[in-house]
């Protein structure tokens, strides 16, 4: 029997390509269990490698599904690996994979053929969309600015109004973000510390609008590139705490959040 352990295990924080490149943060993806169901989050380059070192170790055979919010190889890179760890080697059908349309059907889909026969279901996002899980619901509410198609990720418990945690994925700021997304946790990937012209990322102020407006129980920093290195994503979080009223924290590998306190 599984336990119930309600958590969010951040198994990497590394955004964009070079902190990916460089391993300077792993790149491997978010582990969300909920009422004793399993779904990995953005399965980049090391995935596989980092639930089966953490500690206690994370079993991909335990997993109900697989979400992904784009693409993009620090968001993909391992999704095909780890369908077929779900599927214990394709020798068990089961499991979900949630996907955009264009990580399947476009000319340069990310997910190999012969796997999809492994899965139980296939679901495709779209905006204001929703899915259950073993019940969990699972909701993109909108589609966002991004160079492909990308959806940010809500998960809450079937038959409650408001999300649980919600994940504004990759995406450059847009009129109305800071109110999309509902969950009582907001995990937030800032990339950039500072705007640039042409980079579809949210930069540290674009966070803060986002805090203020939303003013969140709990929010979480993750997916950093190199400006947020630079400038300590901890004492960034810190400083955001205080102008906004907020708990903000920045994660780090291997970070575990306990959820039981927000699902009370």
């Amino acid at each position: 029997m599984r336990r119930k352990s309600n958590h969010v295990k951040f198994l990497g924080t590394a955004g964009a390509r070079f902190v990916m490149l460089r391993q300077l943060r792993s790149s491997a993806g978010t582990w969300l269990s909920l009422n004793g169901t399993n779904v990995l989050i953005d399965p980049g380059p090391g995935t596989l490698v980092r639930c089966v070192t953490s500690r206690p170790r994370l079993n991909p055979t335990t997993l109900d599904a697989i979400a992904i919010s784009h693409k993009h190889l620090d968001h993909a890179n391992d999704v095909n690996v780890m369908i077929e760890a779900m599927t214990d080697g394709g020798f068990k059908r089961r499991g979900t994979l949630l996907c955009p349309g264009d990580a399947l059907f476009s000319d340069d889909p990310v997910v190999m053929k012969y796997l999809r026969s492994h899965l139980d279901k296939i679901k495709v996002f779209e905006e204001g969309g929703s899915h259950n899980v073993q019940g969990i619901k699972i909701s993109t509410p909108k589609r966002h600015v991004h160079s492909v198609e990308t959806y940010g990720l809500e998960f809450g418990l079937r038959g409650k109004n408001e999300p649980l945690i919600s994940f504004i994925t990759d995406t450059k700021y847009f009129e109305g973000l800071e109110d999309v997304y509902h969950g009582r946790i907001l995990v937030i990937n800032v990339v950039r510390y500072e705007m640039r012209a042409g980079v579809d990322h949210l930069c540290v102020k674009d966070v803060e609008k986002i805090i203020k407006t939303r003013q969140p129980e709990l929010v979480v920093l993750t997916h950093f590139g190199m400006t947020m290195l630079r400038n300590k994503p901890h004492e960034i979080a810190k400083k955001l705490s205080e102008k906004t009223g907020v708990n903000v924290i920045a994660a780090h590998d291997g970070m575990l959040l306990d959820l039981d306190p927000y699902l009370e």
